[in-house]
């Protein structure tokens, strides 16, 4: 992950992260500005609270990388007073994407966003390029940078169509979205140092100006490690969470205590409107598995992500962009570019789909909550500040509940 975070007085060290610095040394030394991020004390993952949602138990990182093959690449922009973005590049395998294409799918809960490039997953099943995220106004130069990356790799010399696939959600509270302050060198770095272990959450990345549910939201990450008698597959969801409704962390009513919802402001009950009282927003959700899955199997288990939102609190607001990108890592469903020969494929009939559905539903709520504890306060644009959900009282409601012991 690299952070480039600068300030009125100079470069400062980037705050969110963990891990994925492996590499960047001499990326450090030819580009001055950029820093490598640290793990911000204090600010646990839902499970360090004690709580475990649903019946399936996750992979080693409760990560998306769990599933083998799988990369994430952040690239966060903090600058002066108002710059507060980020790019999140997500790689299905570490290969040509052009050139060994992977099932994929997409399903679309409410379309108030924007998502490049669905409609030709949907036509053929198939993801050609790395799942970038970003902000709303930088979808254009995020696909012009991932075409860019595609058709300069070796042996792309005659590529003259490439299907970029980028989602985004609105950053404009936090962050100078007019400025466009995404560049095609921001994306193509994450892209370029995207890599397997634990994925930094919170205020990172795509995430890095994202507000959840009246709260600082952020990247997500979660897994779902299937029993051997369901197959032992794995399932991994990555989100960037910048949506509302009435929040819902584990079964308890997070939002109801807090007194913040998108319906409630946090000053009472009367009408007078406020941040905390924001329906709208959007959730990019990405789904990773090694299951053999074709693209059809994909669009179910993406709806089901989908779907897994509203075990947060979600209200799919009519101002909310819900979509879910799916994908197998299966190497024996990959397709190799301008193969026309036929290809014996084994996939997993519908009947096994029950169980990697439920892990999607897992994996999806415990993502969102990740994202939410996992980020921090930030300060951006005109001077707004956006808090961190506050942990001690999360863990008080739990218990409450008897969600945690």
């Amino acid at each position: 992950m690299t952070t480039i975070a600068r300030s009125a007085r100079g470069v400062r060290r980037g705050v969110p992260g963990l891990g994925l610095v492996l590499g960047l040394a001499s990326a450090l030394a030819a580009a001055p500005g950029l820093a490598l991020a640290e793990e911000p004390p204090g600010r646990p993952r839902l499970r360090d609270l004690g709580a475990a949602p649903g019946v399936f138990e996750p992979g080693p990182l409760d990560a998306i990388t769990d599933v083998a093959g799988v990369r994430v690449g952040h690239v966060t922009l903090i600058e002066g007073d108002s710059i507060r973005t980020g790019v999140t590049a997500i790689l299905p395998h570490g290969g040509d994407l052009f050139r060994e294409k992977v099932p994929g799918a997409v399903f679309v809960g409410n379309a108030f966003g924007k998502l490049a490039g669905s409609t030709q997953v949907r036509e053929l099943g198939t993801i050609e390029t790395p799942v970038v995220l970003t902000n709303t106004l930088s979808v254009g130069e995020a696909v012009a940078a991932v075409v860019g990356e595609a058709i300069d790799r070796p042996g792309n010399a005659d590529v003259r169509s490439v299907n970029a696939l980028v989602g985004e959600t609105n950053d404009g509270g936090l962050n100078d979205i007019r400025g466009m302050h995404v560049r095609r060198e921001h994306v193509r770095r994450a892209i370029r140092e995207a890599s397997a272990g634990p994925v930094a959450e919170g205020n990172v990345g795509a995430g890095t100006g994202c507000e959840s549910f009246g709260w600082k939201g952020g990247i997500g990450t979660s897994s779902r490690r299937l029993p051997d008698r369901h197959g032992g597959w794995t399932v991994g969801v990555l989100v960037q969470a910048n949506f509302g409704g009435v929040l819902t962390i584990a079964g308890a009513p997070v939002g109801r205590a807090l007194g913040r919802h998108a319906f409630r402001t946090a000053m009472g009950d009367d009408d007078r409107e406020g941040p905390e009282a924001r329906g709208d927003g959007s959730c990019m959700i990405v789904v990773a598995t090694d299951a053999p899955l074709d693209a059809r199997a994909l669009e179910r288990l993406a709806a089901r992500a989908v779907f897994g939102l509203a075990r947060t609190g979600s209200s799919f607001s009519n101002g909310s962009g819900d979509y879910a990108i799916a994908f197998s890592t299966a190497p024996g469903l990959r397709v190799p570019h301008g193969d026309e020969s036929p290809r014996p494929r084994a996939v997993l009939p519908t009947d096994a789909l029950s169980p990697l559905f439920q892990a999607a539903l897992e994996g999806v709520e415990e993502a969102v909550a990740n994202a939410l504890l996992k980020a921090e306060d930030m300060t951006g644009r005109d001077g707004r500040k956006v808090e961190a959900i506050p942990v001690d009282r999360v863990r008080e409601i739990l218990r409450e509940h008897r969600m945690i012991p």
